[in-house]
């Protein structure tokens, strides 16, 4: 392992930024108003709670790990579990159709705490092991520990029920236990749904609320062997996990709980910072929530029952790291403090600080600029200053709820939702954040009254009105986002992937992409198919890497497109599997790889503002922005493939980038026959050069990447 260092100049950065803030600090204790003490002390609390959890972030992403996966050693026997309590049936069999293709001999389980004919006959149908057991002690970690006792892999693979692993998932994760000290190896949660709550979308970027965790604050982790187990996603070693006794059943969080075991034992972690598996975000803001307050209420048990700060066996870095995890949950108190603080000032009329105006400002926001600066600049890109706050906001009841699990010794297991939610809840869990907007709102007329008489100093007043047209702005946001997602009743997310597909009707074949792509259905863009009405029903081929998905299709609505459009119409597709039998290839194309970011251009990082700032002084302008604009054509090669159909996609008018299913033969030449309107340069029946510029690996092949431009140029 080595490890990743800021530049010098992110460096002396985090260095003024520690030394300022405890000027500040130092300073504040001056500016407490002594007289209103039960409002004054508090939020100085908050403000050192957040340099300590500062302190903490610095110290977790200064310095990174960089691992590069050895190979596995041949011969190792491993079992890999698939616990299931609730899940659809479809949703397992995507699981276990990617666990079952991985490279590397392994023996899949099914752990069906359930107890569901349906999962049995699912494990019979696909060859792998059933096991249930005759209750549900211990939940999650009950279900692994009674799978330990029936199986003997060295090794141990774990995925929730919803993560699709890679084909090489065991080949990135078993080289690592060449060293007997390691006891697990972590890979990243990443997630293939990003419509979820978790995600914000935009046109160049999808930004996941976990990705500075996942990216960013683990590698940070592994590189003081502090990184911990999250229950999927992970390869344990039977033998580590024996010594402790077992997964850890004291507390809902096993996994957490099972890692600071090992790493009392003095074995090592290994954090593998490649996404190798991807799985269901939750789509609403309950299941959000509710995820979010099992995990904070583990955190307080395993923080109150293995005594992190005192007891014996861990490192001093193992001990922050596992400290910052657990305080990171009492963050929902600062944020109620941040967020009340505000209103309670125009109400009242009082102030918690006393101080000149000049010098609040000059200090509180050269403190706070610091402190975004480091967050951002340490977080690699990965952060968002406007959503985290936003995520804060709509989680902070949550988690101030979730120190109870400091007191509470039983808290039952609470499975996470995978299902798209359609309870209207939303309300109930938005309850205390529209308990904030109120006395927000109704703090500002007395406010601005108070600044009108004199009540209230004007410049104090119109910060303390900034900040809680801030918090109000936040608050909608919130509401608004939530709302969004309680109204979506998709049964199942569509993937945004523009594969080549073939309509066929009457014996007339009309050429399109994908748009919306799932294994029971797609929206078809492409050639018009008159006559075609809905109801009908048409023959699909979708062109995949290395193979063909032919089925038929139910067509769900029809519609033509106006002129000039770069297609002639679009026509919703329900696949009838009934008809010819879902083999799974769709499904294994689908699951378990990242190629809707790939093909659609979205970043998951934001440069931050001084490294962008430091490119532009250096005249490097960074990554560009990018943008497809696609198109479908088939591709004539000579006695090779003959009539290929091809996506074509052009990237802000460069040259026209062309994906292929299989490797072109270039020394055959090539036609393009333009079918639908295409990029300037893919001119119907043209002679084309292409060039290799690389490929994009899916679960079935891989992608072949070539520039196309017209024969005369080459």
């Amino acid at each position: 392992m080595t490890t990743e260092l800021p530049g010098r100049a992110i460096r002396w950065l985090v260095v003024v930024y520690v030394l300022v803030g405890l000027a500040y600090l130092a300073w504040r204790v001056d500016t407490i108003n002594l007289d209103a003490p039960l409002f004054s002390f508090p939020l100085y609390a908050a403000e050192v709670y957040g340099y300590i959890s500062g302190l903490l972030f610095v110290l977790m992403t200064y310095r990174l790990s960089v691992r590069e996966a050895p190979p596995p050693e041949p011969g190792l026997s491993v079992d890999v579990y698939v616990p299931t309590y609730n899940e659809s049936v479809e949703l397992i069999r995507r699981t276990l159709l990617a666990v079952m293709r991985m490279d590397y001999p392994h023996v899949t389980w099914l752990l069906d705490d359930g107890r569901r004919e349906s999962m049995r006959a699912l494990a019979q149908e696909l060859g792998c092991r059933y096991l249930a057991r005759s209750d549900n002690a211990h939940a999650k970690a009950g279900n692994l520990n009674h799978a330990l006792k029936h199986s003997s892999g060295e090794l141990i693979a774990i995925f929730d029920a919803d993560h699709a692993p890679r084909k090489d998932f065991l080949v990135k994760t078993l080289g690592y236990f060449r060293d007997e000290r390691v006891a697990f190896v972590q890979t990243p949660q990443d997630f293939f749904n990003i419509d979820s709550f978790n995600h914000r979308l935009g046109k160049k970027r999808v930004w996941d609320e976990q990705a500075l965790f996942f990216k960013v604050i683990q590698r940070g982790k592994d590189a003081l062997n502090a990184a911990f187990f999250c229950g999927s996603c992970a390869v344990i070693r039977r033998a580590a996990v024996t010594r402790i006794g077992g997964f850890a059943t004291e507390t809902v969080t096993e996994d957490v709980h099972t890692a600071i075991r090992m790493h009392k034992l003095g074995y090592l972690s290994v954090y593998h910072a490649e996404s190798l598996a991807f799985g269901l975000a939750p789509h609403s803001i309950d299941t959000y929530l509710k995820q979010r307050m099992r995990w904070g209420m583990g955190a307080m048990q395993v923080f109150r029952r293995e005594n992190i700060l005192f007891s014996r066996g861990l490192t001093f870095g193992q001990r922050l790291n596992y400290l910052a995890s657990a305080l990171f949950f009492f963050e929902g108190w600062q944020k109620l403090i941040f967020f009340l603080t505000p209103p309670a000032v125009f109400l009242t009329g009082v102030l918690p600080i006393i101080s000149p105006l000049n010098n609040f400002l000059l200090l509180f926001c050269l403190y706070y600029l610091l402190a975004i600066l480091v967050h951002l600049e340490l977080g690699r890109g990965y952060n968002s200053l406007f959503l985290s706050e936003q995520y804060a906001m709509a989680r902070f009841f949550a988690f101030m709820s979730t120190s109870v699990g400091l007191f509470r010794k039983n808290i039952p297991f609470v499975v996470t939702d995978k299902q798209m939610s359609q309870t209207g809840k939303m309300w109930l869990w938005l309850s205390p954040l529209l308990v904030l907007c109120a006395v927000a709102a109704a703090s500002i007329p007395v406010g601005l009254y108070r600044i009108y008489t004199g009540g209230i100093p004007l410049g104090a007043g119109l910060v303390t009105l900034f900040w809680t047209l801030m918090s109000l702005g936040s608050a909608i946001a919130v509401g608004a986002y939530a709302y969004k997602h309680s109204r979506n009743r998709r049964a199942e997310y569509r993937f945004p992937l523009r594969v080549p597909a073939t309509l066929t009707v009457a014996g007339k074949t009309c050429l399109g992409l994908t748009a919306d792509l799932s294994p029971n259905g797609a929206l078809y863009l492409g050639e018009a198919m008159p006559g075609l009405a809905l109801g009908d029903v048409v023959e699909v081929a979708v062109h995949l890497p290395n193979l063909v998905v032919h089925d038929t299709a139910i067509a769900t609505f029809v519609k033509a497109s106006r002129p000039g459009a770069a297609y002639g119409m679009s026509v919703g597709l329900r696949f009838n599997w009934s008809a010819q039998g879902n083999t799974g290839a769709l499904e294994t194309f689908l699951f378990g790889s990242r190629l809707q970011l790939e093909m659609g251009t979205l970043r998951e990082t934001e440069t931050p503002p001084l490294t962008r700032l430091a490119e532009i002084l250096g005249r490097d302008g960074g990554r560009p922005s990018a943008a497809y604009s696609w198109a479908a054509a088939l591709l004539m090669q000579p006695l090779r493939v003959g009539m290929l159909p091809v996506a074509i996609a052009t990237i802000d008018g460069a040259a026209p980038l062309l994906f292929s299913s299989i490797e072109l033969d270039l020394n055959a030449g090539a036609t393009l026959r333009q079918t639908m309107a295409a990029p300037a340069d893919a001119v119907e029946e043209q002679a084309i050069r292409l060039t290799p510029t690389g490929r994009v690996t899916t679960p079935t092949g891989d992608f072949h990447l070539y520039n196309i431009a017209p024969h005369s140029a080459a």
